[in-house]
């Protein structure tokens, strides 16, 4: 491949990225299939076209384009596009194997704190690949294998809220949602790595300020800005805006006559780039690498220009200059404090055996005293300071200000035994800042200047420290994130084992901002769904409505309970209002399903629950509702084959097994619908209805001391229950138990007071207990009550002399 044809996939990779990162899947598609037909065998070429196919649900195409690198797993990304395509298309057994292959790809990756506004990563890491995994096996069949994938992506990752889901059913919510070992090593990797980048961009890449003061800057004569060195924020500045720069770019000299290379020809001693500072900072001169500092000689000294006015006058601007210069080149070569302190005091020391200045009498100059030195500098030593911007000017009064009285003598005494030793030419200069600097004492500070980023390196327990309350933090926050998941958790788990009334409590202990979002809301509705309270349960959904109106996820629970609540009107009008928001989604279309189940129009409703079968057959719940609608039509193999897709689809969905249940006791097998009872009272063993089914098919069978058990059971779990509570009276007078059954007839008359199915029914306790006159009474309320049923009221009464041994009225 030519290298413009490298630098092209290079650019279609970054374009195509660039699409898939701002939903653009066509763009992405496109440039996908130049970029695979530039480098057909790469498979990052094969990747990207099979990832921007799957994203525009082109399965098999994306099947077709993933499978020769990702069947064989040598390539993850094609190998987990390949998975993907395969589960879409019911391959399960080709997408496992193909994610077994590249086990060694993922296995023990963790993309934790990799994922950010800058970064991505575009292959999955354990967790992603686990939790597709356990899809896989579950599609395929295999319960125990798809659990173990789940278990493996949740110790990863427990705030992938699918894999819990998946688990839930299985799983012990008390190790849920804890800091796991793999967590906390992901944690500790991202924030080591965090703060590792944090120093090579502090040390490494300095920047120039940010907005137009970068420009100006660069020329503002400060010690911690070189106009020579120009900051490169990934590239030259100087080259970038040198039409808008106040002085020409130089090329040998600087303003100062110094012959400086050009950086161009040295780039090692350039100032590397850093992050981006505020307009208002002054830019730090940054070091060298200290490998480049011991391979490389500084560059030579500048040459010495001929004497100025000036320095006739004892203003050795120049020589300043050049010593300032130097010491910015010393800078590189030492980025140590200690070796610029060492600088400073051999200049000194040379300075003060080479220069002298004398008063106009002749005699030598005094040093005055450090306050004096301090609080009234002589005007020339303004222009001085003014003129060459020297560091050592700059530092000194600081450094004045920490001698004490002591060391002021020290300083006398030293100046005056240098006075006499070598005469008036060896003293050194007062006015013009060129003064005696004391050797550095260990119990003082040694340079009051701030260090350039390069000069020393941070102590290592600083680091460390900072290191450990960065991780310390993150720590924190994940805890605090994973205990509200664990609250969430807890309640979603109750719910999924059907434990209905705990789960409505662990819903509305929750914090007020999770308590009323929509989705909350809507599994605190379908919990009141299944505790059989549907007017809690459609003020839930009916402030889901009002915070999000355009929602379509949990619509057809709230449809079954306006069926249940007999309100075709609100029932309608959330038909039509699904329908606009998405025509083609199953939820819509159980939606208008159940309107026309609740107006009686069967037919119509079981097309509408087809076509939700069909927009997606694995909705169990439009399988589910669509077999009891061919059960009131009687079509029962229909209805066995509707319910037994809905238990494909969900095999934790009780209601479908208390469908096939229900078909089996209308086709008179007992044994059958018992079975399935039983199954769908195992998932669900808080719905009373489901024991008073068992207690059913118990008296169907001759076995009434069991059913009593089972009424009594489901009493205990709903004593408001009506059906239980005639049920088992019906089981007590059958066993001659009237005391007992007059106790909860008496019951159930204050539940249904106008049933005529319970005054007949204690008509006949009180029969039973010889209670004539009482039996006669509850008889003319039944008969008042259903006159549709006075056949078979007044041969009751007419038969109130016969013997009790007469079968019980089935109906």
């Amino acid at each position: 491949m030519s290298h413009h044809s490298t630098l092209a996939v290079t650019q279609l990779k970054h374009l195509i990225y660039y699409h898939l990162d701002n939903e653009s899947p066509d763009n992405a598609n496109f440039l996908a299939a130049r970029l695979n037909a530039i480098d057909p065998r790469n498979p990052d070429s094969s990747h990207l076209l099979a990832l921007t196919n799957y994203r525009l649900r082109r399965y098999k195409t994306a099947y077709d384009c993933s499978q020769k690198s990702g069947a064989s797993g040598r390539h993850l990304g094609c190998a987990y596009v390949l998975a993907l395509a395969c589960q879409e298309l019911g391959k399960h057994n080709e997408g496992i194997a193909a994610l077994e292959k590249a086990r060694s790809l993922w296995q023990g990756r963790n993309h934790w704190g990799k994922h950010t506004e800058s970064s991505t990563r575009h292959t999955p890491d354990a967790a992603a690949v686990n939790t597709l995994l356990g899809k896989l096996w579950r599609g395929h069949g295999d319960s125990r294998r798809a659990g173990d994938c789940y278990i493996e992506a949740h110790k990863s990752n427990p705030f992938a809220w699918e894999v819990f889901q998946g688990l839930c059913a299985e799983i012990d919510i008390s190790s849920s949602f804890r800091m796991t070992p793999e967590l906390a090593s992901a944690i500790s990797s991202a924030s080591a790595s965090a703060s590792n980048q944090e120093i090579v961009d502090d040390e490494a890449l300095p920047i120039a300020p940010s907005s137009t003061n970068a420009i100006s800057n660069l020329h503002t004569l400060t010690p911690t800005n070189d106009p020579f060195n120009p900051v490169k924020p990934g590239g030259d500045i100087v080259a970038q805006a040198q039409n808008n720069f106040l002085l020409p770019r130089m090329k040998s000299k600087s303003i100062f006559g110094n012959n400086v290379q050009k950086p161009t020809s040295q780039p090692s001693w350039d100032t590397p780039t850093a992050n981006v500072t505020s307009g208002d900072e002054d830019i730090e001169m940054g070091g060298i690498q200290q490998e480049t500092a011991t391979t490389e000689e500084p560059p030579a000294a500048p040459t010495r220009r001929s004497r100025t006015a000036l320095q006739r006058l004892g203003l050795d601007a120049g020589k300043d200059s050049q010593k300032a210069r130097a010491a910015t080149v010393r800078s590189h070569a030492k980025p140590s404090a200690e070796a610029i302190d060492a600088d400073d005091t051999t200049n000194a020391a040379a300075n003060r055996r080479t220069q002298h200045k004398r008063t106009i009498s002749g005699h030598s100059a005094q040093i005055p005293d450090a306050e004096t030195i301090t609080s009234a500098p002589r005007r020339s030593n303004r222009l001085f300071s003014q003129i060459t911007g020297s560091k050592t000017t700059s530092r000194l009064p600081a450094e004045s200000n920490s001698l004490t009285a002591a060391k002021r003598d020290e300083v006398k005494k030293a100046k005056a035994t240098g006075t006499k030793g070598r005469g008036p030419a060896q003293v050194g200069r007062v006015v013009s800042g060129n003064r005696k600097i004391m050797p550095p004492n260990p119990g003082e500070v040694k340079d009051t200047r701030a260090p350039s980023r390069n000069s020393a390196a941070p102590p290592v327990a600083t680091q460390k420290q900072a290191l450990e309350s960065t991780l310390g933090v993150e720590m924190a926050s994940t805890e605090s994130l994973l205990a509200t998941f664990r609250s969430l958790g807890a309640a979603y788990y109750l719910l999924s084992r059907y434990q209905v009334l705990s789960a409505i409590d662990a819903f509305k202990a929750l914090p007020s901002a999770h308590r009323e979002s929509p989705w909350v809301l809507a599994q605190l509705g379908k919990a009141y769904y299944e505790a059989a309270e549907y007017a809690s349960a459609e003020v839930c959904f009916a402030k889901i409505l009002k915070l999000e109106p355009t929602r379509i996820e949990d619509m057809e629970v709230y449809s079954t309970v306006l069926w249940q609540l007999k309100k075709p009107v609100q029932l309608a009008f959330l038909a039509h209002n699904l329908r606009d928001l998405d025509f083609n989604s199953p939820q819509t279309w159980c939606t208008v399903g159940n309107a026309f189940s609740l107006s009686r129009e069967h037919e119509q409703a079981i097309a509408c629950f087809k076509r939700a079968t069909q927009v997606d057959p694995e909705f169990s719940y439009a399988w589910t509702l669509m077999g009891h609608e061919l059960l009131t039509n009687e079509e029962f193999d229909a209805a066995l084959a509707s319910f037994r897709k809905g238990v494909g689809s969900e095999r934790r969905g009780f209601g479908a097994w208390y469908g096939l249940g229900k078909c089996y006791e209308r086709m008179g097998k007992w044994d059958e619908a018992q079975r399935h009872y039983r199954i769908a009272f195992g998932i669900n063993p808080s719905n009373p209805v489901l024991a008073v089914c068992i207690g059913v098919i118990l008296e169907k069978l001759r076995h009434p001391k069991a059913a009593l058990i089972q009424y009594s059971h489901a009493l205990s779990l709903a004593p408001n229950s009506a059906l239980a509570r005639f049920k088992k009276a019906r089981v007590l007078m059958s066993l001659r138990l009237y005391e007992d059954a007059l106790v909860e007839l008496e019951v159930l008359k204050s539940l249904a007071p106008e049933e005529a199915n319970v005054f007949f029914l204690l008509g006949k306790c009180f029969k039973g207990l010889g209670r004539r006159a009482d039996s006669v009474r509850t008889f003319t309320t039944a008969l008042n009550l259903d006159a549709k049923a006075s056949q078979y009221i007044k041969e009751a009464m007419e038969a109130l002399d016969d013997s009790d041994d007469d079968d019980m009225d089935d109906d």
